[in-house]
């Protein structure tokens, strides 16, 4: 049995940060202690002047297979992730094809269970009429079902009030959903088409998808969910004004609807358009610097649960189109954790605040089974960082086969150094061992 132990370390874990030392046994976590003797142990990591955050969970991710090979891989996205400290991902499903079917979904598991270099689920997708094969979805081994509740890749819009219904009434699981409204969005684009012919400048990004498309949508969600009792989360939020649908007096084990807030909108506004332009466009539009203010206060609230990325990776040439044609998304898995980490330097948020949003709360939320913590019999899914080595991004050291980011030319100010997933060093100083592919999760529900 495989066995590390990394000594010296600052732990962060459920609020505290404290020395000792994580003895790794196979897969688990074996003993944390004050220090811990080395002897028979295969591998020593000497941590002394890092912090040890709990493998990063990222809810929300678009890693394009099958069918869009050309932009990511699940083997080049999950690389990204680890080199990135994010050690499980639940990945969507509006892949080409769509995992409109239990079997294009398994499909899916087992590509992962070969080239995933992280934990991994998959959502099951949700259309206007697959009702019947959404109800077969496992919930012990599925992290849940996706509905777009906004247009999508291939038949994935869920805009009928029948099934709507049928999805809030029936799903066994959690429905997380991407909430604007379609018939606004429309209306929005043919207007600006008007004034603009195809030529709309990407500024008008955030107002044709706009607050009111949003909230329309997440406030129809809520009332669903609440009609019948269905536990929703809706995904990137990107509104001031949505936030008064979620609830922060409530332990997270309680709420019925909770929410996520992506990097994107803690980090950008419409402001960086004009500098950024096309790069930044994301669905649900990056917003107001007031809209990023209140998500960022809403996440150190609890109103806001999880952070996550919507790492949507697309070919630079695609993002380099005129507004219509160039798609929306962007690659951010792998700097999620440090994009936080530079909010931390600024005294924003703080380390064990970016360990309950990115790990603990994640865990929560999904009923991960045993993850999402720094814990004696856990899963050892690990993040080893220096918060004092700075690094600028530049295409050389992307992970993503894109080969872009959004964040190329910045300097972050912290480095992720070691990723552990599952006991297996995935990620050391920059090299992947590419030996042990990551795990399935599996849910306590």
């Amino acid at each position: 049995m495989q066995s590390i132990l990394i000594t010296n370390g600052r732990i962060i874990n459920e609020g505290k940060i404290f020395s000792g030392d994580i003895l790794i046994k196979g897969s688990r976590i074996e003993k944390i202690d004050g220090q811990i003797a080395a002897e028979g142990v295969e591998k020593v990591i000497d941590a002394a002047g890092k912090v040890i955050f709990p493998g990063v969970i990222d809810d929300q991710v678009h890693f394009r297979e099958p069918g869009l090979t050309h932009k990511a891989t699940i083997y080049t996205e999950s690389r990204a992730a680890v080199a990135g400290g994010v050690t499980t991902f639940m990945e969507m499903p509006n892949t080409v094809p769509n995992a409109l079917t239990q079997e294009l979904l398994e499909d899916k598991y087992q590509i992962a269970a070969k080239d995933s270099l992280a934990n991994y689920s998959f959502f099951m997708g949700a259309s206007n009429d697959n009702l019947e094969h959404v109800l077969k979805t496992n919930p012990k081994n599925v992290c849940g079902v996706k509905v777009f509740m906004g247009s999508s890749t291939g038949n994935m819009l869920v805009d009928a009030e029948a099934t709507l219904e049928g999805l809030f009434s029936r799903v066994p699981t959690i429905i997380a959903t991407h909430c604007e409204d379609e018939a606004t969005i429309r209306k929005n684009t043919e207007r600006y088409k008007q004034e603009f012919g195809e030529e709309v400048p990407i500024g008008y990004h955030p107002v044709i998808r706009s607050e009111e498309a949003c909230y329309r949508s997440s406030s129809m969600a809520a009332q669903l969910a609440q009609k019948h009792g269905a536990r929703l989360h809706i995904l990137h939020i990107s509104t001031a004004k949505e936030l008064e649908l979620f609830r922060n007096d409530l332990p997270l084990k309680e709420k019925k609807i909770t929410s996520e807030a992506c990097i994107h909108h803690l980090w950008f506004d419409d402001s960086d358009y004009e500098e950024k332009g096309t790069l930044i466009k994301w669905n649900p539009a990056v917003k107001k610097a007031t809209d990023k203010a209140a998500i960022f206060q809403a996440v150190l609230d609890g109103t806001i649960d999880v952070i996550a990325t919507d790492h949507a990776p697309h070919t630079l040439e695609e993002k380099s189109n005129t507004y219509f044609k160039a798609p929306s998304g962007g690659p951010l898995v792998q700097h999620s954790l440090v994009a936080m980490l530079d909010f931390y330097h600024n005294g924003k948020i703080s380390l064990e605040q970016i360990a309950e949003k990115m790990s603990h709360n994640p865990a929560i939320l999904f009923e991960i089974e045993d993850r999402g913590y720094i814990k004696e019999g856990y899963f050892a899914d690990l993040a080893i960082v220096d918060l004092d080595a700075p690094w600028t991004v530049d295409k050389e050291n992307i992970q993503a086969k894109c080969g872009w980011s959004p964040f190329e030319g910045h300097n972050f100010k912290s480095s992720v150094c070691q990723t552990i997933v599952s006991g297996h060093l995935a990620y050391d100083q920059g090299a992947f061992d590419e030996a042990q592919p990551g795990q399935r999760l599996l849910f306590n529900r």
